[in-house]
């Protein structure tokens, strides 16, 4: 196997040819920018604008200021992931697989960080500066804590932070309530020990050290339940105080996905099940997260 440099053609790259199923340089760049979580914390972001009772236009600056700040994150995080994904033969990276090339990736992510700081910022001085605080977090993520204990960190504080993101651009700037920030952040941090499920293994053989991989499969799997359970409790009793029937259908739900994810039959856990069951309860925290939002909006009836 020939040495290589990040701008040169690695072994896994295959020629583009005339006539060949090569994808086009554009669509290896969206690839290399993590769309999958990009577009769900984006459509969450427009959710919760809507919910929030954002108008039109200013809601529309949000999601676009999130929607930057995704990309810019996704895209620094394989670009800074290059040399460990070529090591792993990850067919599913475009860098790795020479789709896309390492220096439009960075150009891209410097170039989304760029215009999610007006984009922030015109959603109003304090809801943009808590937004880039957000992002900065995600880029620390990339940068430094993703190797470390403290990995779970950028995800408790964007995800926290989002509502207030979307709240802080209401007239009067309100704040949202305690326990929506803190269902959010619960959410955001199972999301994490969720995330690395498909891929512990290689991350470990790559050096990644974090908390998810340190726990192992099992106990991140446990983890990412546990936190999601918390965030649909949190969820359910934050709004008025106490449980309502609909409340604890929607508890015993998760209670009972959480069991899946964590006490299942070690056959199932070794496959996809504890990820699945996991990414099941996420997406009803999502909705609930939603729901909260829209039933005591900020600014008529918030604390």
């Amino acid at each position: 196997m020939r040495p290589t440099t990040d701008e040169g053609t690695h072994p896994l790259a295959a020629p583009v040819v005339p006539g060949s199923t090569e994808p086009p340089a554009v669509v290896g760049l969206l690839r290399a920018s993590h769309p999958g979580p990009a577009a769900t914390v984006t459509v969450l972001a427009a959710l919760l604008a809507a919910a929030s009772g954002l108008g039109p236009a200013p809601a529309a600056a949000a999601v676009a200021a999130v929607a930057a700040g995704q990309l810019s994150i996704g895209w620094c995080n394989d670009r800074l992931d290059l040399r460990r994904d070529r090591a792993a033969g990850r067919r599913d990276k475009p860098l790795a697989t020479g789709t896309a090339r390492p220096g439009t990736v960075g150009a891209a992510a410097c170039l989304a960080l760029l215009a999610c700081v007006p984009l922030s910022l015109g959603c109003g001085l304090l809801a943009g500066a808590v937004h880039l605080g957000c992002v900065a977090a995600g880029w620390t993520y990339n940068l430094w804590l993703k190797r470390t204990v403290l990995s779970w960190l950028p995800y408790a504080v964007a995800f926290g932070l989002l509502p207030a993101f979307l709240t802080l651009a209401l007239p009067g700037r309100p704040w949202p309530p305690l326990w929506l920030t803190v269902a959010a952040a619960l959410l955001g941090t199972g999301a994490h020990f969720a995330n690395v499920l498909p891929d512990i293994e290689d991350d470990l053989a790559g050096g990644v050290r974090g908390l998810p991989q340190r726990a192992g499969r099992r106990g991140s799997a446990a983890s990412a339940a546990v936190l999601a359970l918390a965030s649909c409790v949190m969820l359910t009793v934050g709004p008025t105080g106490r449980v309502s029937p609909a409340g604890a259908g929607l508890i015993g739900v998760t209670l009972a996905l959480c069991v899946v994810a964590v006490a299942g039959p070690p056959a199932l856990m070794r496959g996809r099940v504890p990820f699945v069951a996991v990414l099941a309860m996420a997406g009803l925290d999502a909705a609930l997260l939603v729901l909260a939002g829209g039933a005591a909006p900020a600014g008529r009836g918030w604390p």
